[in-house]
């Protein structure tokens, strides 16, 4: 069992900018892939970024060119590097880890993340 902890959610004006953290408890952070979600009342939880351990990395066409993710293995983080925020962006923002050789997934506990004026 993995824990996974985000910080760095809040409210920000549209065009401001927020950067997600989210750490993990576990000694093999390097090989597994990690990624960001979010989700909105009613709404399915979407797909947002994710990064594989060679560094792989995919975004959601709706944040490409605005979002950013990285990690640091070292410090067992993921990060989420989120500029030029719309309204549409406000959601509960939730870590995830994926781990292929077994297949289980875990996730954070969200982080909400609102953009208003």
């Amino acid at each position: 069992q993995v824990q996974l902890v985000e910080s760095g959610g809040g409210l920000v004006q549209p065009g401001g900018s927020l950067r997600l953290s989210c750490v993990a408890s576990d000694n093999v952070f390097s090989i597994y892939t990690m990624g960001w979600y979010r989700q909105t009342p009613g709404k399915e939880r979407e797909h947002v970024a994710s990064i594989a351990s060679g560094g792989q990395i995919n975004y959601a066409d709706s944040v490409q060119g605005r979002f950013s993710i990285s990690r640091n293995n070292i410090k067992k983080t993921v990060y989420l590097q989120m500029n030029s925020l719309k309204p549409e962006d406000t959601a509960v923002y939730y870590c995830r880890q994926y781990r292929a050789s077994t297949g289980r997934t875990y996730w954070g506990q969200g982080t909400q993340v609102t953009v208003s004026s």
